[in-house]
């Protein structure tokens, strides 16, 4: 598969569509902000928004409309604290009311990689002793291990219709580099169905170090 060079108005309109399950990944410097907001000028409707920290993108998201779930670990800004709009579709049902999902980060990339792997389902240790399970048991379950016999935590696997990550660079093969701590960038773009990627630039060549982490760009559709 080749990789589509789009506008991002076309890259949103042609692979998201409503009622999708979207994963907006990135950490920091990362955040796919500019679709975010691409999304929001479309008025995308019914998203079922997937990411570790919600953060101010998907609480804009929320806030206006596009979202009818989330699938989360933490709901919050480290700056600016709670997520006003994600606290009052849960609390209020305004602007409608959003269906949540809530996991630790250690889950939440656990599912991603289960997903990225062709498994079922995730497995950790982490949420012994949590009121996880109490709140969200449809989505957590228990698994005894076949060899020892402990106890684990099992967790459905995450495999979102498409995934839109943020990077700085991309060559014209569609290859995309991505620089500094990239979380579960990874992850969620090998669990996707189908995989976006916003750049700052493209380039002739990528200035990849080694062990750079670069995506290749069959797995890229636009």
């Amino acid at each position: 598969m080749s990789t589509a060079f789009l506008s991002l108005r076309d890259a949103m309109a042609r692979h998201v569509r409503d009622g999708m399950s979207v994963a907006l990944e990135g950490f920091t410097h990362l955040i796919p902000f500019a679709a975010g907001h691409e999304l929001i000028r479309q008025r995308r409707r019914g998203l079922d928004l997937v990411r570790l920290t919600p953060d101010l993108i998907y609480d804009q998201m929320i806030g206006i409309g596009c979202a009818t779930s989330v699938s989360f670990s933490w709901g919050g800004n480290p700056g600016v604290g709670s997520l006003h709009r994600l606290r009052d579709a849960i609390e209020h049902g305004w602007p409608h009311p959003i269906a949540i999902d809530e996991h630790s980060h250690a889950g939440m990339a656990a599912r991603f990689t289960a997903g990225a792997s062709g498994l079922p389902f995730g497995m950790l240790k982490g949420y012994a002793g949590t009121d996880l399970v109490e709140v969200n048991s449809a989505r957590i379950a228990s698994i005894a291990c076949p060899f020892t016999g402990e106890e684990l935590t099992a967790l459905p696997a995450l495999r979102p219709d498409v995934a839109i990550l943020h990077a700085q660079q991309a060559d014209r093969d569609g290859n995309v580099l991505l620089r500094g701590i990239v979380g579960v960038s990874r992850e969620a773009a090998a669990a996707a169905s189908t995989l976006v990627v916003t750049v700052e630039e493209v380039v002739d060549e990528l200035d990849a170090p080694m062990n750079a982490f670069v995506i290749p760009g069959w797995q890229v559709a636009a």
